[in-house]
C-alpha cells in the first residue's frame, strides 16, 4: 500500500490547513497573499477536466490521494484524521477492511466527512495552473500565427530565420506544432521544398515537417519527385541532425498509400543510408537508416539497387556493431535480399555472412534467430557443400538443435530442421557428429569443462 508523503512546501505539514495560509506562505503559487475567488473559479472550471488536461511534473503532495497516488477530486477525511479520494475509501471499506490504508489504525467510525477546505485548495491551484497553461497555449498560437504569415511572404535569409523561429517554437510546445497544421502551415513549409531550395532552408523546413502530424494530402504534396530529390541530397551532404531528419520524413512517406517505389529507386538514397549505417563515431544516425531500409527493402526495384551499390557486405559487416533493435531490422533487409538471386549470391559472396549469423542465432532475440536462420537456408541452399561445411564447422549443428529443442514458434523449428538436414546432406553420420564434438571441445576449453550451464547461457541467452 502507497504511504502518504506530506508536502515539505510551505504551511503544509500533513495536516489540512486553511485556504488563506496557503495563499500566503505561497503554495497556490501566489506569492502575493491575496484572497482566491475559488467559488467563482469553481462554477467556470471542471476540476477534472483541468486535472486531465493538465500535464504537471509536480502536483504537492497534500493533493495526491494516498491510495491511487492521483490528485483528489473529492477529498473526504476519516475518523483518523488521513484524507482520501472518496471514491478510493469508499472501495476499501466495501472490500471490508475496517483500518485506515495510510496509519492502519483500527477505524472506531466508518463514516467519511468531505474535506471542502482542502477541495478549495485543490481547486483554486489547478485553476490557477490551467489558466496559466491557456494563456501560455495562446501566446504561442499568436507567435506561429505570426510566423507562418511571415513565412509567405519571406525572401532569401529572412526564410532561414523564420523557419528556425518557428522550429524552436515548435520543439517547446506540443500546441504549436498543431497549430502550425491548422493554420495552414504544412503546405506553407512544403512550399519551400524545391530544386532550387538552398540547403539552409531545406533542412529547417524538414526539421519542423518531421515533427508534426501530417495528413495524406500533406504526405502527397510532399510525395513530388523533387522534394524528395531534395531530401536525398540534404541525407547526403547535410549535418547529422539534417540526415536524421530527411530519413525519417522519406520513411512517413514510404507508409503512406500510393507511395512509389521509383521515388526511393536511387543509387543516392540508397549511399547515403548506408553510410549512415557505418558512422562509428555519430551513432544516433543507425537506427533511422535501417529503419527506412527496411521499408523499402519491400520492393524489388530497390533491393536490386542495394546489391549494386554493395550495400550486402556492408550490412553483414556490421551486424556484430548493432543492438537489438537495429539488428532485427539489419537482418530483415538481409533477409528481403536473399529472396532474389542476386541477392542471395551477394550473401554467398560475403566472407562474414556464415560467421555473423551463426553468430546470432539463440543470442539476442527469436526474431534476429529466426532472420538469421532464414538467411542460412538461402545461402546453403545455393551452395550446399561449400557454405554448409563451413557453417558446421562454426558451431552451426549445436545451434540448430537448441532452437529445435526451445520453446520458440514452429515454423521456425521446422525451418530449422530442414536446415540441419541440409547442412547433414554432405557427411556421414559418424562424421557430421564428429565435427559436432569438435566443436564442443572447443566450447569446453573456452569456458571451462565443468560449467555447462555458462556455455548453455552464452549460446541461448535471448532478450526478453
Amino acid at each position: 500500500m502507497p504511504m502518504f508523503q506530506p508536502f515539505k512546501g510551505g504551511g503544509f505539514d500533513g495536516h489540512v490547513i486553511d485556504l488563506h495560509t496557503a495563499v500566503k506562505d505561497g503554495v497556490l503559487g501566489g506569492g502575493d497573499g491575496g484572497e482566491v475567488k475559488t467559488a467563482a473559479v469553481e462554477n467556470e472550471l471542471d476540476l477534472k477536466t483541468m486535472i486531465t488536461n493538465l500535464e504537471l511534473p509536480e502536483t504537492p503532495s497534500v493533493f495526491i490521494c494516498p491510495i491511487s497516488l492521483e490528485p483528489m477530486q473529492d477529498p473526504v477525511t476519516l475518523c483518523t484524521g488521513q484524507t482520501y479520494e472518496r471514491s478510493n475509501i469508499l472501495k476499501w471499506l466495501s472490500l471490508g477492511h475496517r483500518t485506515c490504508p495510510t496509519t492502519m489504525q483500527e477505524l472506531w467510525d466508518d463514516a467519511v466527512t468531505p474535506n471542502k477546505t482542502l477541495h478549495q485548495l485543490i481547486h483554486a491551484w489547478f485553476s490557477q495552473k490551467y489558466v496559466m497553461m491557456k494563456k501560455r497555449s495562446e501566446d504561442v498560437q499568436g507567435r506561429v500565427i505570426e510566423i507562418v504569415g511571415a513565412l509567405r511572404k519571406a525572401k532569401g535569409k529572412e526564410k532561414v530565420h523564420a523557419l528556425s523561429e518557428l522550429k524552436g517554437v515548435v520543439m517547446a510546445h506540443e500546441i504549436a506544432k498543431k497549430s502550425v497544421v491548422d493554420e495552414g502551415g504544412v503546405f506553407v513549409i512544403s512550399s519551400l521544398l524545391t530544386p532550387f531550395t538552398s540547403h539552409a532552408v531545406g533542412s529547417e523546413a524538414v526539421a519542423i515537417l518531421v515533427n508534426l502530424e501530417l495528413d495524406a494530402v500533406s504526405k502527397a504534396g510532399l510525395m513530388q519527385p523533387a522534394r524528395v530529390s531534395l531530401m536525398v541530397d540534404m541525407l547526403n551532404d547535410g549535418s547529422i541532425e539534417t540526415k536524421i531528419n530527411c530519413a525519417r520524413l522519406i520513411g512517413r512517406l514510404v507508409e503512406e498509400r500510393g507511395f512509389r517505389a521509383e521515388l526511393v529507386s536511387s543509387h543516392s538514397l540508397l549511399v547515403g543510408l548506408m553510410r549512415l549505417v557505418k558512422d562509428r563515431r555519430r551513432r544516433s544516425g543507425v537506427s533511422p537508416a535501417l529503419a527506412l531500409l527496411k521499408s523499402i527493402s519491400v520492393h524489388k526495384q530497390v533491393r536490386s539497387l542495394m546489391v549494386s551499390v554493395e550495400a550486402v557486405p556492408q550490412l553483414v559487416d556490421v551486424l556484430p556493431c548493432l543492438g537489438p533493435d537495429c539488428l532485427e531490422s539489419a537482418l530483415y533487409v538481409l533477409d528481403s535480399l536473399s529472396s532474389d538471386n542476386e541477392g542471395v549470391t551477394a550473401l554467398k559472396d560475403s566472407v562474414n555472412t556464415i560467421p555473423n549469423t551463426v553468430r546470432l542465432l539463440m543470442r539476442v532475440s527469436e526474431t534476429c534467430t529466426a532472420y538469421s536462420v532464414s538467411i542460412l537456408w538461402s545461402v546453403c541452399r545455393l551452395a550446399s557443400r561449400e557454405c554448409s561445411s563451413l557453417a558446421v564447422e562454426l558451431g552451426l549443428a549445436a545451434k540448430l538443435l537448441l532452437v529445435i529443442q526451445s520453446g520458440c514458434d514452429p515454423a521456425l523449428k521446422q525451418r530449422s530442421a530442414e536446415l540441419l538436414k541440409l547442412c547433414s546432406l554432405h557427411y556421414s553420420d559418424t562424421m557430421f557428429i564428429s565435427k559436432w564434438e569438435e566443436r564442443e571441445k572447443k566450447s569446453r576449453s573456452i569456458f571451462g569443462s565443468g560449467d555447462r550451464p555458462a556455455r548453455e547461457r552464452a549460446c541461448c541467452h535471448r532478450s526478453p
